[in-house]
C-alpha cells in the first residue's frame, strides 16, 4: 500500500480525532475507516477536498445482528476511488458508519459524490436505510407492491421457506 494512503488515515486521525471510531489498514490494499454518522459528510468532504477521492464504487450495506459481535447495528460502506489521483486510483479506502437498525437514518452523500445516487436507493431498497437529503429515494429492484421487511436483513423470511 502506497504511503499516500497511509497519509490519508494520519490525516484523518489528526482532524477528527473521536469522530473516528474504528479503523483498520491492510497493508496489501484497503482501509477501512468507521466514523460517527454525525461526522460522515464532513469526512466524505474532507476526503474528496483534500485527497481527490472523487468517486464511490460501491455502497453497500451489512446487518451486524448475527455476526460475532451481534451488534443491533446496520452499517452502510463507501467504497472509495479516485481518477484524478494515480497513486490512490488502485487503493480502496472504505467510509462507513454504523447505524441503529430500529430507525436507520443518515445523511445522503449526493452532494458530495453524485455518483452514489443509485447506489444509496439499492441499500435504502434492501436494508431500509433512509437517506436523507436524497432527491429520489425510491424503489430501484423490488415490485412497488413490495410490502416486506427489507430483503437483505437478518430476520426476513423468504416466502415458502
Amino acid at each position: 500500500m502506497s504511503e499516500n494512503v497511509l497519509t490519508v488515515v494520519t490525516e484523518l486521525e489528526n482532524k477528527f480525532g473521536k469522530a473516528l471510531l474504528e479503523k483498520a489498514v491492510d497493508t496489501r490494499k484497503l482501509v477501512k475507516i468507521v466514523v460517527e454518522v454525525d461526522s460522515l459528510v464532513a469526512v466524505a468532504r474532507f476526503l474528496r477536498d483534500n485527497y481527490g477521492l472523487d468517486h464511490v464504487k460501491a455502497v453497500t450495506g451489512v446487518d451486524l445482528s448475527r455476526l460475532l459481535k451481534k451488534e443491533d447495528k446496520i452499517e452502510v460502506i463507501y467504497h472509495l476511488g479516485s481518477y484524478t489521483r494515480p497513486e490512490l486510483a488502485t487503493a480502496d479506502i472504505a467510509l462507513s458508519t454504523k447505524l441503529d437498525r430500529k430507525s436507520p437514518r443518515m445523511p445522503s452523500l449526493m452532494d458530495v459524490w453524485p455518483s452514489v445516487e443509485f447506489h444509496e436507493r439499492e441499500v435504502y431498497e434492501m436494508f431500509g436505510v433512509v437517506f436523507e437529503g436524497h432527491p429520489d429515494l425510491r424503489r430501484l429492484l423490488l415490485p412497488e407492491y413490495w410490502n416486506d421487511i427489507p430483503p437483505m436483513l437478518k430476520d426476513y423470511e423468504p416466502p415458502g421457506r
